[in-house]
């Protein structure tokens, strides 16, 4: 872009550009913020950005101050308006006058007094209970409940097929009622782990079909080969391989949509992995070892040490510990959040050395 003369006077009355640091449009969607906060700020961690962590730390505050105005209907409505200076409380384009220069009404004044890292944690642990509020499901449950809910009872369940270890069966597809005569696709869940999710998998399911016409085996069995990283609701189709429709000799499409089974160690958020624990205040204030077992084939332990004071908004970034991705080389990453467990009590002669011994 060319830094024209107008363009620098724009930006010197508008200030920051909020929009651009979060990398979206002016008129991006909450949620396509939302994203957009998560990308730039697991980009920009500290933790993650070692080697220039003054730079990382200074773009860490800038990103949490954009989502904390673009987030908020009333910061972003006057931001739009009026711009950075607007927002803050000084008129547009340095004029001495506010309500000559068209500023915000009512004295609005906004200042950024936040914690960046609290900010961030609390994105992530909030992610981390909605997504364990699912119970055994997983946040696609809404989605695709009421489409295979009730659809899977009258196709008699997804037992298991004797003698062939790791496969799900499909008796009776015909028991779906009027979906043979139509030509929609039979849509069925595909229950997977997290470590079939991140390792890859093949999956061997059995099917029942129904043939007016067509001369083929009243059962087939489909081989889906789960690819590592896949997510919910990606979609495997077999073509032709359900009921025939009437007697045109053209049978239903078979469509396996990925569903993903409730871990009891990780939160899966996109391509990264959440962590919750609980550690006693002593950990908290003296540093710890958090050894967490991976999703790995090999049931690999990753010891991660926490040389940092804990406080309840901190969080850890392990850069590259997250789910393989599809469409990137590397590795999401794995965000560990805390809860900090206090004792229930202390004697007295405990209180006076914590007196002695902790700064007021």
């Amino acid at each position: 872009q060319l830094w024209t003369p107008l363009r620098l006077a724009l930006l010197s009355v508008m200030g920051r550009d909020y929009y651009g640091i979060l990398g979206v449009d002016k008129k991006a969607s909450q949620d396509d913020i939302k994203k957009a906060y998560r990308r730039a700020a697991l980009k920009w961690h500290p933790d993650k950005n070692q080697e220039n962590r003054e730079e990382a730390e200074a773009k860490f505050k800038d990103i949490a101050e954009a989502y904390d105005v673009l987030s908020d209907p009333e910061k972003k409505t006057i931001y739009d308006q009026y711009g950075e200076e607007g927002l803050k409380g000084g008129p547009p384009g340095g004029s001495s006058d506010a309500a000559s220069s068209g500023g915000p009404p009512g004295g609005f004044r906004y200042q950024f007094s936040g914690d960046p890292n609290e900010l961030f944690a609390r994105f992530f642990k909030d992610s981390f209970q909605r997504s364990s509020s699912f119970g055994e499901g997983s946040p696609f449950e809404d989605m695709f409940g009421g489409m295979f809910g009730q659809g899977m009872g009258g196709m008699g369940g997804m037992g298991g097929m004797p003698g062939m270890g790791g496969m799900g069966g499909m008796p009776g597809m015909s028991g779906m009622g009027g979906m043979t005569q139509g030509s929609r696709p039979a849509q069925f869940e595909l229950q997977c782990s997290l470590e079939e999710l991140y390792n890859g998998a093949t999956k061997k399911m059995k099917v029942k079909r129904s043939s007016s016409t067509l001369s083929r085996d009243a059962e087939a069995v489909l081989e889906i080969k789960v690819k590592p990283g896949w997510k919910a609701g990606t979609k495997v189709t077999f073509p032709g391989e359900g009921d025939e429709i009437g007697s045109s000799g053209k049978a239903q499409d078979v469509v396996f949509v990925v569903r993903e089974k409730r871990h009891s160690v990780f939160t899966r958020e996109g391509s990264n992995l959440l962590h919750h624990r609980q550690i006693p205040l002593v950990d908290a204030l003296t540093g710890f070892k958090v050894d967490v077992k991976m999703l790995d084939s090999s049931e690999r332990i990753l010891r991660v040490n926490v040389r940092d004071m804990v406080s309840p908004n901190y969080t850890k970034v392990v850069k590259g510990e997250g789910m393989p991705s599809k469409s990137a080389a590397e590795k999401g990453d794995l965000i560990i959040t805390f809860d900090i467990i206090y004792p229930k009590a202390l004697s007295e002669d405990q209180k006076e050395k914590l007196k002695t011994i902790l700064p007021r």
